[in-house]
């Protein structure tokens, strides 16, 4: 990678993970414990559309650090570890997709663009669900209700934020693309 192109690497990372940042705080807090229902996965996508791997996964992990060191909900090192860093970094995994979306925004094929779009947004969603339940699961199985099981309590739990997140992170994310396909064509 040239100088130049590493410079607007990081550049876009920070941007990007700092409109993460931001973007939480226009959410739905949907639990007083934790979890949201935002756009703040929308710049993590679009940059694992933009940059691949390296993109999605250091956009997602700066996103999750911030998020880490501002307003954690924490009781144990890993399940703080699951539900910051891991949950946003595995948003990156959208970036399965990324040459796809890029060679069918440079055909303008805009049923193949909207489909692999769909895909990469709901596989980085389904990353970062799988953090969260695991840790659900196993640090606050203890807040289900009497008789339910600790799977599902952390299935609904998580379901119920990060579901209308991703519904709304898919449509804005078509929305952008299809109106600027550049921004998910690197320079």
């Amino acid at each position: 990678m040239q100088s130049r192109s590493k410079v607007l690497f990081l550049v876009e990372v920070a941007i990007f993970a700092a409109l993460a940042f931001v973007l939480d705080f226009f959410s739905i807090k949907a639990w007083a414990q934790g979890g949201s229902i935002s756009l703040q996965m929308v710049p993590i996508f679009l940059m694992a559309f933009r940059w691949g791997w390296k993109g999605g996964l250091t956009t997602g992990l700066v996103a999750g650090l911030l998020q880490l060191i501002t307003f954690p909900y924490i009781i144990h090192v890993v399940q703080g570890f699951l539900d910051y860093p891991a949950a946003f970094t595995l948003v990156g995994l959208a970036a399965v997709t990324a040459g796809s979306a890029r060679k069918a925004a440079k055909a303008n094929n805009r049923m193949r663009l909207a489909g692999v779009l769909f895909i990469g947004t709901l596989i980085g969603s389904v990353g970062r669900f799988a953090a969260h339940f695991i840790g659900g699961m196993v640090f606050f199985g203890s807040a289900a209700a009497p008789g339910q099981s600790v799977w599902a309590y952390s299935l609904i739990y998580n379901g119920s934020y990060l579901l209308p997140s991703f519904i709304a992170s898919i449509a804005v994310i078509i929305i952008l693309v299809f109106a600027q396909p550049k921004l998910i064509l690197p320079k």
